[in-house]
C-alpha cells in the first residue's frame, strides 16, 4: 500500500528508499518433510519465491544455507529462480552463510551474482549415494527375509543382501549422468569466471576465499553491506516468509496434526535426521 501512494506523488516527492526482498533457503534439500522437520524442495519454497519476484524491486536477494541433498530438488528450485527472474526481469544476487555445497551450490548459482564469507563453505560438485548394508543382521536376530519380484532387478542394491558387482556399476552409470547434468549447469551459469582447475568437479570443497580464485563465488561479503552498496545507504531488507497459524507450525488449539500424526511424524523424523547430519557433518559444521 506504501508503494502504491509512493507511486502517486509527483518524483520529486517520492521515496527514495530501496526495498530489496530476501528469502532464507536455509536446510538439507529433499522432498517431503513434514510440519515437525521442514526442508527445503519446490513445493515448500515455490510460495517464497513467487512472493518475493512480485516485489516492486530492481533485485532480489537469497540466503544459502545447505550441505545439499536431492538433485532433483535442487535444480527445480533453481529453474523456478530463474524462470522468476527472467519473466519479471530482475537480478538475483544470492549470498552464502555457513554453506552453499552440492545441491546448495546448485541453488545458489541461479543467482547472477554469489557472495559468501571467506570461512563460508562452497563447491562440492559431484554426487554421492549412500546407504547402509545388514546382510549378517537377519541371521543373527533369527529373521528369514523373503522377495519376490517381477522383473530380474527390481531388488536392486537391498540393503539386507550382499551387494553385487553389477548393481554398483548400474549405480555409478546413474551417478556419472547425474555428474553431468550438474557440471554442465555450473559451466552454464558461471562460464568464463571459472579456472581451469582440475579438482573443480571432483566433488571436493573450498572455503570462500578459495572459491573466490576458482570463480565459484564473485566476491566477499555480506547481505546487508553489498545491498546497501548496491542500492544506498537507506536501503530496507524485507524478509520473505511463510505465513504462520496464532501459534506456529504445529498449530496448537485447531490442529491439521493428530496425535498419531505427531507421533509418526516424530518417528520417521529420527532417521531422516541422522541423514540430515551426516549431510552437515561432511562439511564439519
Amino acid at each position: 500500500m506504501k508503494r502504491f501512494f509512493n507511486r502517486l506523488l509527483p518524483k520529486s516527492w517520492r521515496s527514495t528508499v530501496v526495498t530489496i526482498p530476501v528469502i532464507r533457503l536455509h536446510g538439507t534439500i529433499m522432498a517431503g518433510g513434514g510440519p515437525l522437520r521442514p526442508t527445503l524442495s519446490l513445493a515448500s519454497t515455490a510460495g517464497l519465491i513467487e512472493k518475493a519476484f512480485a516485489f516492486d524491486a530492481p533485485a532480489v536477494a537469497i540466503s544459502i544455507n545447505s550441505p545439499g541433498g536431492s538433485p532433483v530438488q535442487s535444480r527445480l528450485i533453481f529453474k523456478r529462480i530463474r524462470d522468476l527472474a527472467a519473466e519479471k526481469n530482475k537480478k538475483v544476487l544470492v549470498f552464502v552463510e555457513d554453506v552453499a555445497a552440492s545441491g546448495g551450490y546448485m541453488i545458489a548459482i541461479a543467482g547472477d551474482e554469489i557472495f559468501a564469507d571467506p570461512s563460508s563453505i562452497v563447491g562440492s560438485i559431484g554426487v554421492v549415494s549412500a546407504s547402509f548394508g545388514f546382510p549378517e543382521l537377519l541371521k543373527k536376530i533369527g529373521v528369514e527375509r523373503r522377495v519376490h519380484t517381477a522383473g530380474q532387478n527390481k531388488a536392486v542394491l537391498d540393503p539386507f543382501r550382499p551387494e553385487k558387482k553389477e548393481d554398483i556399476e548400474r549405480l555409478k552409470t546413474l551417478q556419472l549422468e547425474v555428474h553431468e547434468t550438474f557440471i554442465d549447469l555450473v559451466k552454464e551459469r558461471r562460464g568464463t569466471r571459472l579456472k581451469d582447475d582440475p579438482d573443480l568437479f571432483t566433488g571436493l570443497f573450498w572455503t570462500a576465499k578459495k572459491g573466490l580464485e576458482l570463480g565459484l563465488v564473485d566476491a566477499l561479503g555480506d547481505m546487508r553491506g553489498v545491498l546497501k552498496t548496491r542500492f544506498g545507504a537507506k536501503t530496507e531488507l524485507r524478509l520473505v516468509s511463510a505465513p504462520r497459524g496464532l501459534f506456529g507450525r504445529f498449530g496448537l488449539f485447531g490442529s491439521r496434526l493428530s496425535a498419531p500424526d505427531i507421533a509418526a511424524a516424530a518417528a520417521s523424523g529420527v532417521i531422516d535426521a541422522a541423514e540430515e547430519r551426516a549431510l552437515w557433518a561432511r562439511f564439519r559444521l
